[in-house]
């Protein structure tokens, strides 16, 4: 199967369409990942608290949030690939800057940036996957995830390298040039889906729906009552995934005392687990469908947050602990997977605005994670555990009522 543009050179298929989609994902969690163990020796460097440089993951997540709110609908409106060129270029820049910062607040200013334009390039990734994959969204989401999860599973062993053999700088550095070798790639390979849907469709009504405002394109995904209970699933999945990111460090370096060596195993361990569950739906999901996976991965999900709640509440070793997350790590993936592409087939038309919406409230949420763990933090996991707990049931609640919309009608 073969995609391509207006321009006869650029013409891809999937077998290389799907790593390069992957690696533009890849940027954010590498952004995220790499420099996790870096913190300690990035507070004492910059002079400040280590608690305002996990601040700077909020504010990354935040940055993240409200590009996507800009550029989503410019998604659905103007050349994808140009989104993407933008979105790179600018991530290349700021990384470039991030080593040459002398105080937390230029580091902070910084990581908003470089997360708020890196959003232009990665808000295209599920619309593209989308008009690929048409029906079996799903399937070639978990496909382009479960190469992108490369990244967050090798990335805090790369930082503990690179802080080991020079400095925190150099992990920037290597970020900076990551980004630089996508950005030649995507100039040569990536076709412009935009262009591919206004050329086939070629009517009238594709020049009206380009004409619709942001508000307007808004209200046409969040006023479906089905997709706002998927949505609200999507961002508790995403609060649970991030209060994991966010205390994870703390929960393994300093409650457990394990090595930062130990630790990047025990990350990669978990990242791990989401590539399982990501191979797992695309072996299934065309058979069974998104809404029963993503129930399938919701149990798992409930079992294991009680699980991990009750590990942490009786303070039983390291081990329980780590038999416990993997497992609730890769569930909670299957749901976000099928939510998204429950999501994206609703609104095959403005799947711009759905990927903004969606990454929007979900980067948001996750911004609120690292306050939330820092109000009810007791020295312990059991905040991070009882958050993870919440989470998921809510979007318990969020399916039961799917469940029961579906069963009245």
């Amino acid at each position: 199967m073969t995609a391509s543009t207006n321009s006869p050179h650029l013409t891809v298929s999937l077998k290389l369409l799907l790593p390069l989609l992957a690696s533009i994902l890849a940027v954010s969690p590498l952004a995220v990942d790499m420099y996790l163990s870096a913190m300690p020796t990035l507070a004492e460097h910059l002079n400040t608290p280590m608690s305002m440089v996990q601040n700077s993951l909020s504010v990354y997540l935040l940055g993240y949030a409200l590009g996507l709110i800009l550029f989503g609908p410019m998604a659905d409106k103007y050349s994808r690939r140009k989104l993407v060129l933008i979105g790179i270029g600018g991530f290349c820049i700021a990384s470039l800057l991030l080593p040459f910062v002398t105080n937390i607040e230029q580091f902070l200013t910084v990581r908003f940036f470089q997360a708020f334009v890196s959003s232009a390039a990665t808000v295209v990734v599920p619309g593209a996957v989308r008009e690929y994959y048409g029906k079996d969204t799903a399937k070639g989401l978990s496909y382009v995830s479960m190469i992108m999860m490369l990244a967050p599973m090798i990335a805090p062993s790369i930082g503990s390298v690179l802080l080991l053999a020079h400095s925190w700088q150099l992990i920037f550095y290597v970020l900076s040039a990551y980004s630089f070798i996508v950005l030649l790639l995507v100039i040569k390979y990536l076709p412009d889906a935009a262009n591919i849907t206004d050329s086939t469709a070629g009517n009238l009504s594709v020049k009206v729906k380009a004409q619709l405002s942001f508000i307007q394109r808004y209200k046409i995904v969040l006023n479906n009552a089905e997709a706002r209970l998927d949505i609200l699933t999507s961002m508790m999945v995403s609060l649970a995934f991030f209060a994991y990111l966010t205390a994870i460090p703390y929960v393994y370096l300093k409650v457990f005392a394990v090595s930062e060596y130990n630790f990047s195993l025990l990350f990669a361990l978990n990242v791990f687990a989401l590539m399982i569950a990501h191979f797992t739906n695309t072996r299934f999901v065309v058979r069974m469908g998104s809404r029963t996976m993503l129930r399938v991965g919701l149990t798992i999900a409930v079992l294991a947050a009680t699980a991990l709640t009750l590990v942490n509440i009786l303070q039983l070793p390291l081990i329980f602990t780590v038999i416990a997350i993997f497992p609730l790590m890769g569930s909670i993936s299957l749901v976000a997977v099928n939510s998204d592409a429950l999501i994206l087939t609703k609104f095959p038309e403005h799947s711009g605005t759905v990927t903004a919406v969606i990454g929007t409230l979900r980067w948001g949420i996750g911004a609120l994670a690292g306050p939330i763990l820092g109000i009810f933090y007791d020295g312990s996991a059991k905040p991070f555990a009882l958050l993870m707990l919440f989470a998921v049931l809510v979007v318990l609640c969020c399916q039961l009522l799917v469940w029961l919309r579906n069963k009245v009608s």
